[in-house]
């Protein structure tokens, strides 16, 4: 395999002096040097096509013992030298300190048709920041990180991507509850990719440690390598810079909740800097349009991280990497007029995206309105997000009454359609037809736009734990099923048509279907 490695991070950035693989507190320093953990028997799950040939490789060299001992650890590649990077952050909303790479270990950067990508082995063992933990990743976490970030590249939201994922042949000991009941469970290893895994915490913990001379270091890094566009480093570019993470944020969010998807732990150590959605733990896929739903049993109680909270909390933690950068700016000024503006933003953005699930391009004064009327009536009894938005683009806005015929399907409980409930949807469509008549395009027209921002298919819960029971006997093949479906989420692919449908009963309170924690 030849890389054309670019190392970047780990070579003009402060690393830690104590080259000792043990816990504690790593100051003045980006990053510390690292080895991964030898693997017992090594097994290639899965390789992803599309990143090989980011990366300049070929599907001959994915099955070289190469390939296979670089990626689970047991090879590291000549004149690189692995790494654990340092940050902090806020969980759930306090401050935790320093926090780390526990479980990721970054093994080079390559650059190919003009792109970084920097590579990290997620669950290759112990690092200085693994804190308590052994540094290890089980294979039903490894498994829906693998499938969800591919996905969600195709889905066209931001994303850190996936280019392998195998067993490592070791048992990992994990309370997947946290109810005193451990197990062992297999061992696997997730190679995952982006241009950068630089994080809001990297930058907090310089700020949080009064480092301002690291602090800038870093700053000018990142505007130098991801940000250049905006110019030499100055205050003025670091206004800029927290304006631009501040609109790839928003974007991504917006993203997020067009398709339906919670993240679950938006903690500011698993915020990209780049806008990229990253850590994939507990999330989820909304099956029932529900505002207040949070896929994360940690946060069960005050649901910090719900579906329609995902835009606040946004805002909340780029007020956290206001406050880290303010040092080099010495001026709030300029930071609050940039949030302010988020929150118009939002309102301009969310409003935009919901338009385009509806079909509708022409803007309306009452479409607001509109919207929030349909948003009400969706949560008057549970229906699927997923399913109600796609059929609704077969909607005929010359046979209003047939409505509620092409959304049944999506009904869990469809008896539940009646009365009051029955009356607002035949309010709603009839409106709806009428908005459609300002558009002036063929129903054709509106379906096809509107399925290509409605997707058909989505990585519900329920069928990243059937991959994951499945691979845990030995079948690895719907883990291929999934990952060749989702390239394609918004075609019809009728091979599939059983994977459009809503979550089966079975899954509702199961383990891995409806909520999930962080243990992985």
């Amino acid at each position: 395999m030849n890389f054309n490695i670019k190392d970047k991070f780990n070579k003009e950035l402060p690393s830690d002096p104590v080259l000792e693989n043990s816990r504690r507190q790593v100051s003045e320093s980006c990053f510390s040097f690292v080895t991964p953990k030898q693997t017992s028997k090594p097994e290639l799950l899965h390789v992803s096509p599309e990143m090989l040939e980011n990366l300049g490789l070929s599907e001959t060299d994915a099955k070289s013992e190469e390939f296979l001992n670089l990626f689970t650890g047991n090879k590291v590649l000549t004149n690189t030298e692995p790494y654990a990077m340092c940050y902090g952050g806020h969980q759930f909303g306090n401050w935790a300190g320093q926090l780390g790479d526990g479980r990721a270990i970054n093994l080079f950067e390559v650059e190919h048709y003009g792109k970084n990508w920097a590579l990290q082995l997620k669950g290759a063992g112990e690092t200085p920041y693994s804190r308590t933990a052994d540094g290890l990743a089980v294979l039903r976490s490894s498994i829906r990180e693998y499938l969800c970030s591919e996905a969600m590249f195709h889905l066209g939201v931001p994303t850190t991507r996936a280019l392998s994922l195998a067993l490592s042949g070791d048992e990992v000991l994990r309370d997947v509850m946290y109810d005193g009941n451990p197990a062992y469970e297999k061992g696997a290893i997730v190679c995952r990719t982006a241009e950068s895994f630089l994080r809001f915490g990297n930058y907090q913990i310089f700020a949080a440690r009064q480092d301002n001379k690291n602090l800038k270091r870093l700053v000018d890094y990142t505007i130098k390598y991801h940000f250049s566009n905006l110019g030499e480093p100055s205050i003025g570019t670091y206004v800029k810079f927290f304006k631009e993470v501040t609109k790839r944020t928003l974007d991504m969010i917006i993203h997020w909740q067009r398709v339906g998807f919670v993240h679950g732990v938006m903690n500011t150590d698993n915020m990209s800097v780049l806008g990229l959605t990253i850590d994939y733990g507990p999330y989820g896929w909304l099956e029932g349009y529900d505002y207040g739903w949070t896929p994360n049993t940690t946060d069960r109680q005050h649901k910090r991280y719900r579906y329609g909270n995902q835009p606040n909390i946004g805002l909340w933690n780029l007020l956290e990497l206001a406050n880290a950068i303010y040092p080099l700016i010495e001026d709030t000024e300029p930071l609050e007029t940039i949030l302010n503006q988020y929150k118009i933003d939002f309102d301009k953005g969310r409003l935009h995206m919901m338009r385009s699930k509806l079909g509708l391009q022409i803007e309306d004064d009452n479409d607001k309105s509109f919207i929030l009327e349909l948003e009400d009536i969706l949560h008057l009894t549970e229906i699927d997000m997923t399913i109600f938005f796609r059929n609704l683009s077969d909607f005929n806005k010359e046979k209003t009454s047939h409505g509620l015929n092409i959304i049944t399907e999506s009904f869990y409980k469809p008896e539940e359609v009646s009365g009051n409930i029955e009356m607002r949807w035949f309010n709603w469509f009839e409106k709806y037809a009428e908005r459609l008549k300002m558009e002036n395009i063929s129903d054709k027209v509106r379906k096809d736009r509107m399925n290509s921002v409605n997707p058909k298919y989505v990585l519900r819960n329920y069928m990243a734990q059937l991959a994951i029971d499945e691979t845990d006997k030995g079948d690895y093949s719907l883990i291929d099923e999934l990952f060749t479906m989702l390239k394609k989420p918004y075609d019809e692919q009728p091979e599939y048509e059983k994977w459009f449908a809503k979550r089966p009963d079975w899954a509702r309170d199961k383990v891995g279907c409806s909520m999930l924690s962080c243990s992985s």
